[in-house]
């Protein structure tokens, strides 16, 4: 329906699986995207920016990627990190079905797809990474963003892409300002238009 959007829960459009090919964490790979979901057609540019950017992520403990998607960055981050336990979180059950497919697909059996509810309440993460929901307005992409960045180990990292057109310099503005002090937020690099946020917490 006209009327749906990557970030519906319940998408009404006919999915109509196709195959895309993607290279992620160096290797090619044949995954499944669909219709009603964010970027069927392969990788976003903010996406690539934020790949090409983020340094490696930890090597343990629990990892996290904000809006899962089809799954490049919770897969990204799982062959990278094998030994770790990844999370992928979204709202969209047909985007959650397509991340679990595709993390099996790419061999990435150290992923866990799922709502944001249930991901274990106590689980607290060494890295974030996140191409976050612009477009589900800024109340509803702040809440996101106090719900998972919190969540960060004490000198765990957050890496969040957002396209300066669409308020990446005001949202690192905010991040500081919501944050408070035992977080520090910088512009790690600017790419395609893109702005690459850090959000480091330094304390409890």
């Amino acid at each position: 329906m006209a009327n749906d959007h990557y970030f519906s829960a319940t998408p009404e459009s006919q999915a109509r699986p196709r195959q895309i090919e993607v290279t992620l964490a160096g290797r090619s790979l044949s995954l499944t995207t669909a219709a009603g979901v964010f970027s069927p057609d392969g990788l976003d540019r903010g996406t690539r920016v934020l790949l090409n950017a983020v340094p490696a992520p930890a090597a343990d403990g629990a990892l996290l990627d904000v809006g899962c998607g089809w799954g490049p960055i919770a897969i990204t981050m799982a062959l990278r990190s094998p030994d770790t336990q990844v999370w992928g979180v979204d709202v969209n059950e047909r985007v959650l079905d397509l991340a679990r497919q595709n993390a099996a697909t790419a061999g990435a059996s150290n992923v866990s797809i799922a709502l944001p509810s249930e991901v274990p309440a106590d689980l607290r993460f060494r890295t974030i990474w996140s191409n976050p929901p612009i477009r589900v307005g800024k109340d509803e992409l702040h809440a996101i963003l106090l719900t998972w960045l919190p969540r960060l180990e004490v000198s765990g990292d957050a890496w969040l892409v957002v396209s300066k057109d669409l308020g990446g310099d005001s949202l690192q503005k905010w991040l500081h300002e919501a944050l408070g002090a035992s977080y520090e937020v910088t512009r790690a690099t600017t790419d395609k238009g893109f702005r690459v946020l850090r959000v480091r917490r330094t304390a409890e």
